[in-house]
């Protein structure tokens, strides 16, 4: 059972004691990600997460910080997406205090130093690069693109080579200063450690987080009136795309009907489109991704085809789309994709750095943190009847979209068969 509470400075916090477990997950969430930037600092909130690796005045390098957590076997990361930013470290339960500290004195106490600014600069790029090689990375970015078009959401999480160029430590500073506030700041603390002391702990060491208010959060746009396309002409062997329709934000009442479609559709290998794509040899891989932002969302395929049968596969997921629009899905394969997503979550929750992200991403997402039972609930009552409501509303042409990277220049070909 999880306990809330918060921080003088706003900072919401969440323990949840594990005795079933030998180690501790410190996991602080930050309400912001590239979807807060502008057309200069497009970039910045990827970029500055790597600064918080950079070294502090108490770990003055790279090294001073990872060497602290690498000698007792921890694990620790970090992360950016378009809403959130996170980092973690997950450590042996004795060393719990030595996971808040560095933790804290990272988010508190870099320096973001020219020097460092200007050395990290090159492994961003670098980074950036890897991401713009690899299509199976970049589509559902490039998905997202043609989704939200040129507003932020839209945009790559990375930034371009041009705004990485020419951040300045004043602007990471502005970044830093505008949203990494106490009331933007959510942090977990799950595994086996000390039930009595873990608050005065946490508030001893994340106490002086910036207590000013967060600036606005902009809103995505999510607008569309006829199917779109974008492609990305690559001269490669396989096609890799994205073909999905805009779907529900992550506070919308039928949030847990679509992500039961999404697994019926594609969320194994027991799915639709993996019966109908990769089981009759056309495709590799296939699988169906959902994102619930907050006022925005998508269900969508993404699959890696023979270049020559990159047609068939659109017109398979298109015509399983409709399937499911028009027809009702049997008991049966309801139960299978329940059984299935009700397991997935019930294993995942066995380990202290997934059980803080469950309860820290609903808290910074929502401000509400259902448990598993109560999850389980609204995914045991989805219907039949819930589901073909859903799947009519979604699949429908002024939703529809397709992102392509391949040997591909010509709108018409697709044109013609993106329609339901």
């Amino acid at each position: 059972m999880h306990k809330r509470s918060k921080l003088k400075n706003g900072a919401r916090v969440i323990t949840i004691p594990m005795r079933s477990t030998k180690t501790v997950t410190v996991l602080v969430i930050i309400g912001t990600g590239s979807k807060n930037e502008n057309e200069k600092n497009r970039g910045i909130s990827h970029f500055l997460e790597h600064m918080f690796f950079k070294g502090t005045k108490k770990r003055p390098t790279k090294l001073d910080i990872s060497k602290e957590l690498d000698s007792v076997g921890g694990s620790f990361n970090a992360f950016t997406g378009k809403e959130q930013t996170g980092f973690y470290a997950k450590v042996g339960s004795k060393h719990c205090d030595l996971a808040l500290d560095v933790i804290s004195d990272m988010l508190l106490n870099s320096k973001f130093t020219a020097e460092d600014i200007e050395s990290e600069r090159g492994t961003v790029i670098e980074e950036l690069n890897m991401f713009l090689d690899n299509p199976i990375m970049r589509i559902p970015f490039l998905f997202e693109e043609i989704l939200y078009q040129n507003y932020s959401m839209g945009w790559d999480i990375g930034g371009t080579k041009k705004t990485i160029n020419s951040a300045r430590r004043k602007d990471f500073i502005n970044y830093y200063k505008k949203y990494y506030t106490g009331d933007n700041i959510v942090i977990a603390v799950a595994g086996n450690f000390n039930e009595k002391t873990i608050e005065n702990k946490i508030n001893q060491y994340f106490g002086l987080i910036n207590k000013t208010k967060s600036k606005r959060q902009i809103k995505a746009y999510d607008k569309q009136d006829k199917p779109n396309i974008l492609l990305k002409h690559k001269k490669t062997d396989q096609t890799h795309l994205c073909l999905g329709v805009r779907g529900y934000n992550e506070t919308h009442k039928d949030r847990y009907i679509l992500n039961i479609l999404g697994i019926i559709l594609g969320g194994n290998m027991s799915s639709r489109l993996y019966m109908s794509v990769v089981e009759k040899g056309i495709a590799y891989y296939i699988y169906t991704s959902l994102e619930n932002y907050k006022n925005v969302g998508y269900l969508a395929a993404q699959t890696g085809v023979n270049n020559k049968k990159c047609l068939d596969a659109i017109k398979i997921i298109i015509d399983e789309y409709k399937k499911a629009r028009e027809e009702k899905i049997s008991s049966e394969e309801i139960k299978r994709a329940k059984d299935y997503l009700k397991g997935k979550m019930t294993i995942a929750l066995e380990s202290s750095d997934s059980v803080a992200g469950f309860a820290a991403n609903q808290e910074i997402a929502t401000r509400k943190i259902l448990t598993l039972e109560e999850k389980f609930a609204k995914i045991d009552a989805v219907t039949a009847e819930g589901l073909q409501r859903v799947a009519r509303d979604i699949f429908v042409n002024n939703k529809l979209n397709l992102a392509l990277i391949g040997p591909f220049k010509d709108k018409k070909k697709f044109e013609k068969i993106l329609r339901f």
